[in-house]
């Protein structure tokens, strides 16, 4: 069947979304919805879609799409996602990061058990084409058990913080967070919409034994020069080599003992890695059996990870997994480090 996508929001962030439709042969753009007309023209102009709406409800109603792109403000996810699926959409892409704090991940968590639509997170980090193959190689075995990974990124754990941490669960094959144990200082909400700590600093230890840790904001390692947001990376260490991944190259073990290592583009994998993921949601809609591996209980239980942060800067200690977080533990972080 030929899949109909809509998307609610043309804000800047849309484009990745749209230009993967270039190499999504399986569905297609047929509507688009935002409340801003110019921008919304404008979008459609540039992208070919002659139907557009200002209205989401009149989209839904009338188009009746099988897929939807939701790329708005993290501060409407609970809002939109339970509208569209009250309207019955077969499955939702929804943009990162997927909760600002603990009340509306809570309120996320009953959505995601008491809905049938079916929820995925837009990492589509997980989906790029090098990405996977090293996600192959960890799981055919090739660099070992998996005993370490080091995953940090330049911007702040809502903003490109908590695609590493998803590149984490995957590569240590989503395997359950027992410890988590945090130091995070100071206070940012970019556009009043992304709330995180300036830098965190989180160790994770995991029921398979694997350990590992995850840095985000300032102090963040730098590979080549530019802007914050050009520096997110994840080496993977097992006991017979490694996997190292950064945004504008890549080394790997090999069995002599030597190591490869080139340079990438990332825009080319990035829309390529776009593409893989919209596949991976119409191949869950095809099988319930086949989530995509970005849906939302696994993202939930990666947001849970980074509340443990919030937890654990606040009371100076480890936080066993999972917990119960307070719904007021993003108020309790921010007077912590001072932000009010």
């Amino acid at each position: 069947m030929a899949f109909r996508s809509a998307f609610l929001g043309c804000g800047p962030r849309a484009n990745g979304h749209a230009k993967a439709y270039e190499h999504v042969t399986r569905g297609e753009i047929v509507a688009l919805c935002d409340l801003d007309e110019e921008r919304l023209n404008q979008f459609g102009d540039t992208y070919g879609v002659p139907t557009r709406y200002t209205d989401l409800e009149a989209m839904l109603d009338t188009e009746k799409p099988d897929v939807v792109h939701c790329v708005t403000d993290p501060t409407l996810r609970v809002p939109l996602m339970t509208k569209l699926a009250d309207a019955g959409v077969s499955a939702v892409i929804v943009e990162k990061p997927i909760c600002i704090g603990a009340s509306d991940y809570k309120a996320l968590r009953k959505l995601d058990a008491e809905s049938s639509t079916k929820f995925a997170v837009n990492h589509q980090l997980r989906y790029h084409p090098r990405i996977l193959q090293y996600l192959a190689d960890v799981e055919a075995g090739e660099i070992g058990e998996v005993r370490c990974i080091d995953a940090s990124s330049g911007l702040p754990m809502s903003g490109q913080g908590v695609h590493v941490l998803d590149l984490l669960f995957a590569f240590n094959g989503y395997a359950p967070a027992c410890t988590v144990f945090g130091a995070s200082s100071g206070y940012d909400d970019i556009n009043g919409t992304h709330p995180s700590p300036r830098t965190a600093e989180t160790m994770i230890t995991f029921e398979n034994g694997t350990r590992a840790m995850l840095q985000a904001g300032e102090g963040a390692p730098e590979f080549i020069e530019g802007p914050s947001w050009m520096h997110k990376r994840i080496a993977v260490y097992g006991t017979q080599g490694f996997r190292h991944w950064w945004m504008s190259g890549y080394e790997k073990s090999l069995p002599d003992g030597t190591v490869e290592s080139g340079d990438q583009v990332y825009a080319d994998q990035d829309v390529i890695g776009q593409a893989n993921l919209v596949n991976a949601v119409y191949d869950w809609i095809e099988d319930d059996g086949r989530p995509a591996p970005t849906n939302l209980d696994v993202s939930l239980d990666e947001w849970l990870v980074i509340l443990a942060g919030y937890m654990s800067t606040v009371e100076a200690r480890p936080v066993d997994m999972p917990f119960d977080p307070p719904d007021d533990l993003l108020d309790q972080f921010k007077a912590f480090v001072g932000a009010e």
